[in-house]
């Protein structure tokens, strides 16, 4: 082809045509003026240039090799075209095959091939990892607390307002709805989510929110985020619900930890109020129980006594009427023995008048208490 090139030379133009030539027949139109101007091309000079073009196509691709080349580049960029279907998937990885836009079959990790553009496309999508969105602010984050900008504000059941920080864990489960269902997963994994906390809050109380029932407010909200992404056909499984932070807002925290304060005041005062009844209220029962104890002894003693001295009386009323001299007298004997048991005695004899009596029971008594040698 090199012998058919054409080579410009100082005394031609740009189209292998003399300097100053017009081109072919005319007035020459492609000059210049003496003035300085171009003239305005004529239809022969337009019939020149495009033979001219025609002229140098032809010294490029050569009259005899220019179908071979033509051929050739439609070649390769047949297989380029064709090539451009091979993919490959990652495992956990899943591809939806979409034929003219329309779904067609689903594909497994390795590598395989769809039909190029514009007859197949394939979305991937990774089924097997688990995607997080946080709500509220990252409280684990160096910032510390979030911002007045981050706070989620909810309103739980009794009436009290509470700035919430939570996130939730979520993967896909069903590729196909995934890809065809919802436009915007993540945002509609968040709003979905938030909807359902302001649900569980609205029914919880406050306190719960704060000490022991987060696990439950967390349960429930799963469940509910999951019904309603069920419903929606999206192909998403909810796996946990993380409530990180619940607190009162910025503008009222200060109010908020007084009305604490005074709740754990009522608390310690009625905890003080139970230990007190707690304590008095056994040993008054104790007391009681013990009176009541001592009265009925009391009760059977002063009853068995009173019998007892029925039943003496009888026996001794029938001795009487047997023998009433008998009786008489050693009753008097057992009366006087009782009287002179603890008065002072004096011994008088006829002839030496009063005679000094030794008391020997009370000396044997005061022997009886004194210790023993030997014994402190």
């Amino acid at each position: 082809m090199s012998d058919k090139n054409i080579i410009l030379t100082s005394d031609q133009g740009p189209w292998g045509k003399p300097k100053g030539s017009g081109g072919g027949s005319g007035n020459g139109g492609g000059g210049w003026t003496p003035g300085g101007g171009r003239k305005s091309p004529t239809p022969g000079d337009l019939d020149d240039l495009l033979r001219d073009l025609k002229q140098q196509f032809n010294n490029i691709f050569g009259n005899g090799h220019s179908n071979r080349g033509i051929f050739i580049a439609l070649l390769i960029f047949s297989l380029l075209w064709l090539a451009s279907g091979i993919y490959q998937l990652q495992p956990g990885e899943q591809g939806v095959v979409l034929r003219f836009g329309k779904f067609d079959r689903l594909a497994t990790s390795g590598l395989r091939y769809h039909l190029p553009t514009p007859f197949e496309s394939v979305e991937v999508v990774n089924s097997e990892v688990i995607r997080m969105e946080t709500l509220g602010g990252d409280v684990n984050s160096a910032r510390g607390a979030p911002s007045a900008d981050d706070e989620i504000l909810m309103l739980t059941g009794d009436e009290n307002i509470i700035n919430l920080s939570f996130n939730v864990q979520w993967k896909v489960n069903d590729t196909k709805l995934f890809v065809f269902n919802i436009p915007d997963p993540k945002q509609t994994v968040r709003a979905v989510t938030e909807s359902a906390m302001r649900e569980v809050i609205g029914r919880t109380k406050l306190e719960a929110t704060l000490t022991g029932g987060k696990s439950q407010v967390q349960e429930e909200t799963r469940k509910l985020t999951q019904d309603t992404l069920d419903r929606y056909n999206a192909g998403i499984q909810i796996l946990q619900v993380n409530l990180l932070n619940a607190s009162f807002p910025q503008a009222v925290v200060d109010a908020a930890r007084d009305v604490q304060a005074a709740r754990a005041d009522q608390e310690r005062a009625r905890n003080e109020a139970e230990a007190y009844t707690n304590d008095i209220l056994p040993r008054a029962r104790g007391q009681a129980t013990r009176m009541l104890q001592e009265a009925e002894a009391y009760k059977q003693e002063a009853v068995a006594k009173a019998e007892g001295d029925a039943a003496r009386f009888t026996s001794v009323y029938d001795q009487y009427k047997q023998a009433q001299d008998v009786t008489r007298k050693r009753m008097y004997l057992e009366t006087m023995e009782k009287i002179l048991a603890g008065t002072p005695k004096v011994i008088l004899d006829n002839k030496s008048g009063a005679v000094p009596y030794l008391p020997l029971p009370e000396i044997r008594g005061r022997d009886a208490e004194k210790p023993e040698k030997g014994n402190p």
